[in-house]
């Protein structure tokens, strides 16, 4: 992509406004905890301290509205805390303007630093730096400093006590993620219809049991149908791939097939009346037709024993699910009736195992108030501390998008800061302010918020002006237009930045002019140093970049070796069987879902970058995405299969088990380094496969599938196309030309026989040269 069309995509995405769901009730509680601290500090202390005061309260409603899953008083206290410290500390040092400076870089980079402990935290503490800048110019004396400080504590503390006091939809994050998860089960279930190898996104899943990391505290008022229905969610994703997929389920045609799609049809529509129950906080409400579907007596007859296991096995899970989003009804007195329904009805599905006890009432029913398991705690704020120092001591220690981040940012607030304070302009603060508030980690999000930092304040400052000119407000009318700019802002703030910036704009504006100062004395001063303050942070980036464009090949050798480790760890439990619950397995599937999100989201980012592909083109990416994701399709399938504890073992799964684990080690090393990998342990595992003595043909059919999936990831990266642009584009190609194909490969037949692929130095294949052209 040129830089042209990267500045292009990164401005209208800063001037893009989106359609996003409003939260009218929290965005006016927000605003009533602004007025209630901006109105005690003009009562009892005058308009200096209830400015300070003021952004506190301001700061700390706007760390509440961050994807977070901790409590959001906490958020609202730790905002207004450490900026409280962050402004007693630079009016202390502001005398001295090297020791200011010194401060200065000192904070910018530990807040640049700290988005390796996580997004929220890193919005906190570069939010704490801004503010920072304009607070310490408020106090005039080191008492006052400390009272200023004093009241930015208060604001954060009226603003957790009005989201104690008056919760609005409470648990509606965890309830949302949870039922997001059900919900993308039945979109699945229903594709798998119509493509019986569908692919699945975890990213729902992952971000469901982000919300069940609860606190110790969470962990006592925690809603019952909260518990539970996740970890089935994970159990159920594999048994509907498994009865879909015509290597291990049904055939491709046929009335197993028809009844296979009927099955899975109603368990989507189970699933989404699941969804509904546990998002708005009612009983579950049963579709009869799908529940019909579970109690056709002759589906033994019409599937297979493999995919009628996967019929049994999803019809109990769906029960247990049902059963736990139904929760305690006793919180809905009116619905008891329909929620008792609902799981008698689910508990005569069928086929259901005979002898199996319901684990609904384990996993829903009498779990409130106990504490989750010690890897789904998460830390209190006093411990998360020491968690976020060694992340960012991490982050110093290597090379890393964060650390160049730490620098550059630094680098800008500091050179704004003087060239604020040398330009003949009045309130100089600006220029680093608006510096250190759009710069992030990637090049996408600093380049697009700089855009829109720009845009938003000239509108903000336009409607700002032509209001103060039509009313000339007073200290009270000032405070009152404030606080509803900032409202206003707080019910925008998810439409996109351009809105948000406008608000934030008018806001501060009105705010100042709070304090005394007139509008002519602010906004011409604003235009210009937030012009300035954008085009050194686009610079910055521009001169000393963390482009993710070269690092996609170590993305993609993580990904290799974490879906190898987990084949691997699935494939070793049937020469060892130790039933379906596998600690081992499940932190192989964790790890190897934390890797794909991360190749996803590098190539996201990559793709709005002005940087040539460095020997991965836009196609080979794809390709090689796609046959990593079915290789972790095909360790799903195998999972579903898993042998029950005392089942007999089958002797050859172990040495293929340490193939694959060497294989994509090596493999991962070949991707790193440019060369096409190979998977000799692989075949020769297979080839001294013993087929007679294998007792399940499942895991060597799956075996198969897995090295099909290998081989296309060798064929993905064996292929030189001519330099070609992130975006697709062939820079070789001339206008006159026309496009070139780059579509994926021809898919390899698992059955065919493999013949060895000579090598040349750089490890490509000799016949690359012909291929290629």
């Amino acid at each position: 992509m040129t830089w042209w069309r990267a500045l292009r995509q990164t401005a209208g995405a800063g001037l893009a406004v989106e359609r996003r769901r409003l939260e009218p009730l929290v965005a006016l509680r927000g605003a009533a905890g602004l007025a209630i601290v901006i109105g005690a500090g003009l009562a009892l202390f005058g308009p200096a301290v209830a400015a300070s005061s003021a952004f506190g309260a301001f700061q700390a409603a706007i760390a509440t509205f961050q994807r977070s899953w901790r409590p959001r008083p906490e958020l609202a206290i730790a905002s207004g805390t450490s900026l409280a410290v962050s402004t007693f500390l630079g009016y202390v040092s502001g005398g001295h303007p090297l020791l200011f400076l010194a401060l200065l870089v000192t904070w910018t980079f530990l807040a640049g630093l700290s988005w390796a402990a996580g997004p929220t935290i890193g919005l906190i503490a570069t939010s704490n730096v801004a503010i920072m800048l304009v607070t310490v110019t408020l106090p005039t004396s080191v008492a006052e400093a400390a009272g200023h400080a004093a009241m930015m504590v208060a604001g954060g503390l009226v603003q957790a006590a009005l989201i104690v006091l008056f919760p609005v939809r409470r648990w509606g994050a965890h309830r949302d993620a949870l039922a997001d998860a059900l919900a993308a089960e039945a979109d699945y279930a229903r594709r798998l219809r119509h493509d019986p190898v569908a692919p699945f996104d975890p990213a729902p899943l992952m971000a469901a049991r982000d919300a069940a990391t609860i606190t110790p505290r969470q962990a006592r008022t925690r809603p019952a149908e909260l518990h539970g229905a996740r970890g089935l969610a994970e159990r159920i994703r594999p048994v509907l791939a498994s009865l879909a997929d015509p290597a291990v389920g049904v055939p491709e045609d046929g009335p197993a097939r028809d009844r296979a799609r009927e099955l899975l049809a109603a368990a989507a529509s189970i699933l989404d009346a699941a969804a509904r129950a546990i998002r708005n906080g009612t009983p579950v409400d049963l579709p009869a037709g799908s529940v019909a579907a579970f109690q056709t007596p002759d589906t033994e007859t019409v599937l297979a024993p493999s995919p009628h296991r996967s019929a049994t096995r999803l019809g109990a899970l769906l029960r247990d699910v049902v059963e736990v989003a139904g929760g305690d009804s006793g919180q809905h007195p009116v619905s008891t009736t329909k929620a008792t329904k609902a799981v008698k009805a689910i508990k005569s599905f069928k086929p259901v195992r005979r002898g199996r006890t319901s684990r609904g009432a384990a996993l829903g029913r009498g779990r409130q108030g106990r504490q989750p398991p010690p890897h789904l705690l998460r830390p209190t704020l006093t411990t998360l501390l020491p968690a976020a120092c060694k992340a960012m001591r991490d982050e110093l220690r290597k090379p890393s998008p964060v650390r160049r981040h730490a620098t550059r940012v630094t680098a800008v607030a500091a050179t704004g800061y003087l060239l604020g304070t040398w330009l003949p302009l009045g309130h100089g603060y600006w220029a680093p302010m608006a510096s250190v508030m759009v710069m992030r980690p990637d090049f996408s999000q600093t380049y697009s918020r700089a855009v829109a930092r720009f845009a938003g304040t000239l509108v903000g400052v336009a409607l700002a002006t032509g209001l103060l000119q039509l009313t000339h407000p007073g200290t009270a009318l000032s405070g009152t237009l404030a606080v509803a700019s900032a409202g206003l802002m707080y019910l925008l703030m998810r439409t996109g930045q351009i809105a948000a910036q406008a608000c934030v704009a008018a806001y501060v504006v009105f705010l100042l002019g709070m304090g005394g100062e007139q509008w002519t004395q602010t906004v011409p001063e604003r235009v210009v140093l937030t012009l300035l303050g954008g085009v050194l942070a686009m610079l910055a980036y521009a001169a000393y970049p963390a482009w993710e464009t070269p690092r996609l090949r170590t993305r993609l050798a993580d990904w290799l070796t974490a879906d190898g480790r987990y084949a691997a760890a699935v494939v070793g439990h049937y020469a060892a069987p130790a039933g379906r619950a596998c600690g081992d397995v499940r932190e192989a599937l964790l790890a190897a879902r934390d890797a794909r999100i991360a190749w996803q989201d590098a190539v996201e980012r990559a793709r709005h970058e002005p940087v040539r592909h460095r020997g991965l083109s836009r196609a080979a990416a794809t390709d090689a995405e796609h046959a990593l994701v079915q290789l972790g399709r095909v360790g799903m399938l195998l999972e579903a299969h898993l042998p029950d504890r005392g089942a007999p073992p089958v002797p050859a799964a172990a040495r293929l088990a340490e193939a694959l684990r060497t294989a994509t080690e090596q493999g991962a090393k070949a991707v790193r380094e440019r060369r096409v990998p190979t998977w000799a342990p692989v075949r020769e595992a297979l080839d001294a496969w013993d087929s007679a003595g294998a007792p399940d043909r499942v895991v060597r059919r799956g075996a198969r599938l897995l090295l099909a999936a290998l081989d296309d990831l060798s064929e993905a990266l064996s292929t030189t196309p001519p330099p070609m642009l992130v975006d697709g584009t062939d820079s070789t190609r001339q206008p006159h030309e026309p496009p070139r194909e780059t579509g994926p490969s021809p898919r390899p037949d698992p059955a065919a026989p493999h013949e060895p692929v000579e090598l040349d130095r750089q490890g490509r294949p000799r016949d690359q040269g012909e291929r290629s052209e």
